[in-house]
């Protein structure tokens, strides 16, 4: 029985990673998660300096969910490959770096100095909803994140995943863009927009008035998103939003993801991830799939 599945031709030993994000970059998880055992750990945004975040408070629950806005806190790429990178490198996993910056230099910078390093895959972050300069317009405008994609094919040795924002009016669009720009694989969903008040305070639960809902409440929307994707673009999905079971990740993969993302679960059970590969395993073999790719895309 075969689970392994081909990122732009890094071969990954099963489809599940982590949600940028939700893992950091894996040490957090490790006492809970054998790390070797899954495809890929995808880590926290990188950026070229460090960023401190938006004020607190930054997280609220929301029906079915969570929204955050942590607004990419992160020690600085000098950091990340000085601690993170040696420690993932640690484990027999593929290594995928989450980059994010304010403009496309910082961006280039940032892939630049990933050029020599461990790095599998390299998620460039153009649509998290929390940054109010850069990422927000790469993620919203077909030009902008052609121009960003061209400039970090450019300068990256490792393939190169961009990640797509559901806050636009049509995510083909813009799945377009990114494969004309050279990309060589998608991720989607990140969080959508949204906004929760404190009616007994009477302001904002976030103090950054708005933040990314995730969870399972937005997984029909990934679904339907990701299932339009694959039909616009030839490039290998990372599908993620709201996955907490094998049965949610391999609704991504029969609408066409080549692997999956687990997110906000992860908060709530650690282990989260080895549950879903074991369920994905289980359901192969009590459906006699051989393959992972006999269901990939499966319905029409």
């Amino acid at each position: 029985m075969n689970m392994s599945v081909d990122i732009a031709g890094v071969v990954m030993k099963n489809p599940v990673t982590v949600a940028s994000g939700t893992f950091g970059s894996g040490m957090e998880y490790s006492d809970f998660v054998d790390l070797s055992a899954l495809g890929a750990v995808t880590t926290k945004g990188v950026a070229n300096i460090p960023w401190q975040g938006n004020p607190t408070p930054r997280i609220a629950e929301t029906p079915s969910g969570m929204m955050n806005a942590v607004g990419l806190q992160n020690p600085g790429i000098d950091t990340f490959l000085e601690r993170d990178l040696p420690f993932l490198k640690g484990y027999d996993t593929k290594i995928i770096v989450n980059v994010c910056g304010k403009s496309e230099d910082d961006y280039v910078d940032v892939v630049e100095k990933l050029a020599d390093s461990p790095a599998d895959l390299l998620e460039i972050n153009v649509s998290c909803p929390n940054v109010k300069e850069g990422g927000i317009a790469f993620g919203q405008n077909p030009d902008a994140l052609f121009e960003i994609t061209k400039k970090v094919k450019k300068a990256a040795k490792q393939p190169i995943i961009m990640k797509l924002s559901p806050n636009v009016t049509d995510i083909t669009e813009m799945a377009r863009a990114a494969e004309a720009g050279g990309a060589d694989a998608l991720s989607l969903i990140n969080t959508l927009t949204g906004m929760k008040i404190d009616i007994y305070k009477r302001r904002f639960a976030v103090a950054n008035k708005t933040g990314g809902v995730s969870g399972p409440a937005i997984r029909p929307i990934a679904v339907r998103m990701v299932y339009q994707v694959a039909k616009a673009v030839k490039l290998p999905i990372i599908g993620m939003g709201g996955i907490a079971s094998a049965e949610d990740a391999i609704e991504f993969i029969m609408a066409g993801a080549t692997a999956v993302s687990v997110g906000t679960a992860n908060f709530r059970n650690p282990s989260v991830t080895l549950d879903v590969i074991k369920g994905i395993e289980e359901f192969m073999k009590a459906q006699g799939i051989n393959d992972i790719s006999e269901i990939r895309g499966c319905v029409d």
